[in-house]
């Protein structure tokens, strides 16, 4: 849960200047620090969060590695193959 600093105090005081009653300017105050909390909680990553996000980015750096490799085995398969093939039409003709 995200930590709000919210000056409710401040606020209260500024809505009571602008013509709320104590108990709305209170309400009003208590629903915009309740409103933040759940804001922040929904959006902002914590330490938790962006611990699985590098979890995440480690295993994808070692599957594109290993993706590298297999596309190295391929080309030297085929350059293998293209060899094999051309020594074959050579010997035909």
């Amino acid at each position: 849960m995200a930590t709000v600093t919210f000056d409710t105090h401040a606020y209260v005081k500024k809505l009571k200047s602008a013509g709320f009653t104590e108990q709305q300017a209170e309400a009003q105050s208590e629903a915009q620090k309740e409103l933040l909390s759940e804001i922040l909680d929904s959006t902002l990553a914590t330490k938790g969060d962006i611990q699985i996000l590098k979890a995440e980015i480690e295993k994808v750096k070692a599957d594109i590695e290993k993706a590298k490799f297999d596309v190295i085995k391929w080309v030297a398969g085929m350059l293998a193959a293209q060899a094999a093939v051309v020594a074959t039409l050579i010997k035909l003709l």
